[in-house]
């Protein structure tokens, strides 16, 4: 009866087989390799942007809401915003939404701004000066506007620090003057960084009081009175969000008389959260599945080697079952050969993609990440992948005749 060989020295074969032969192993191995780096790349990417967007979303306050006119309908279809916003809405809210603690109306619009020979097209945000702590920026240089500003429709200007740089790379920006629509405005503060929020960088933005936009940029519309782009709402917690989009709701209801199909919606982070997070999440289950492709590619060209291994080995098999050698030993054999191959492939790819992810983090503003969880399941995909696509190889190996496999010595 033949004896069932000991699985360490059936491990000592496979190894002695695979050092024997070892650029056909390496060449075996690396379509493993770069299957696991393009998983590993590919997800660390998709997991980057999605730190990168929920990263510019957490600026934005994780107690603030947005009322911006249009329903979901409008947006989806791609209308343009109805005017259905107005100053009074916001001075409703701050007034009558008791979860309410801070209101910030604004008016947005697309302008040239000159100074000297320079000029440049730029996002003016007409504010109030709530809007300083309900969107959480800061001032760097100089001061906000002010609510001197805002009764006395001041043309002052706060700029982002893109905007100082390039109109005022060698100067001091504060006290220097501006011209918006052929309109003279002083500059009198210079904004802290503040990076792109929803893909629109705001370093590049200008800001000047709502009522100056109102009487010298955009003015006042016969039918609606002036119109906002939207209304930034500062809830008195993150907790008191929920019951605020209810209260502004029912509020801005009553006083467009409407009972359903809104014509505004209020949005929060949590919301812009979730859209992302679903975007990005479905973005880096495909990036995966690209780079799984590969790491198929992979395992399909293993099970093609081993099959040629097979016929190659056709009298090593036999004399070995001549001698004893049971078909489970050479099953096993053949099994470790491709778990070997695989597995090893995958830690090498594995390390190839951390590089390459960490190169992504380092030259490009993408915090591309991977977590350790990723690493561990992709090498148990890779050593899996071995042992699938090692199955047939290793049967054929095994029901091989030796009296058959010996006929060919």
């Amino acid at each position: 009866m033949a004896r069932k060989l000991p699985l360490i020295e059936t491990v000592g074969m496979a190894l002695t087989t695979l050092k024997a032969n070892r650029l056909r192993s390496l060449l075996t191995m690396l379509g493993i390799v770069i299957g696991n780096a393009s998983v590993i790349t590919l997800v660390g990417v998709g997991r980057g942007a999605q730190n990168l967007a929920e990263g510019q979303l957490s600026n934005l306050g994780a107690n603030v809401l947005f009322v911006v006119p249009g329903n979901n309908d409008t947006r989806r279809r791609g209308v343009a915003f109805p005017r259905t916003l107005v100053i009074e809405d916001a001075e409703a809210i701050a007034e009558q939404v008791p979860s309410v603690k801070r209101v910030a109306a604004q008016i947005t619009s697309s302008e040239v701004i000159q100074a000297g020979a320079r000029s440049s097209t730029s996002s003016i945000t007409g504010v109030t000066p709530a809007f300083l702590p309900v969107r959480s920026f800061e001032v760097a240089r100089g001061r906000f506007i002010s609510d001197q500003d805002l009764r006395a429709a001041r043309s002052v200007v706060v700029i982002g620090p893109d905007l100082r740089d390039k109109f005022f790379p060698t100067s001091q920006a504060v006290g220097q003057s501006l011209r918006i629509k052929n309109q003279h405005f002083q500059v009198i503060g210079v904004m802290a960084p503040k990076g792109a929020v929803f893909g629109s960088n705001q370093d590049e933005n200008a800001y000047i009081p709502l009522t100056t936009m109102v009487s010298k940029l955009t003015g006042r519309d016969p039918t609606y009175g002036v119109s906002l782009s939207f209304i930034s709402v500062e809830a008195l917690d993150e907790d008191s969000t929920g019951p605020a989009r209810f209260q502004i709701t029912n509020l801005l209801r009553q006083r467009h008389s409407i009972l359903r199909d809104d014509d505004f919606a209020v949005r929060s982070q949590k919301d812009a959260l979730s859209i992302v997070s679903t975007i990005t999440g479905g973005l880096t289950l495909m990036l995966a599945a690209i780079g799984g492709i590969s790491l198929l590619v992979g395992g399909i060209g293993i099970m093609n080697i081993m099959l040629v291994s097979v016929s190659e080995r056709t009298e090593e098999i036999g004399l070995r079952k001549a001698l004893g050698a049971r078909s489970s030993d050479v099953l096993t054999q053949f099994l470790l050969e491709s778990l070997v191959l695989a597995s090893l492939g995958g830690v090498v790819g594995t390390a190839v993609g951390i590089g390459a992810v960490a190169a992504v983090a380092a030259i490009t503003p993408l915090p591309a990440a991977i977590g350790a969880s990723t690493v561990l399941v992709t090498v148990s995909l890779s050593g899996s992948i071995g042992l699938f696509f090692g199955v047939l190889p290793a049967r054929r190996a095994a029901r091989l005749d030796p009296i058959v496999a010996l006929r060919s010595l």
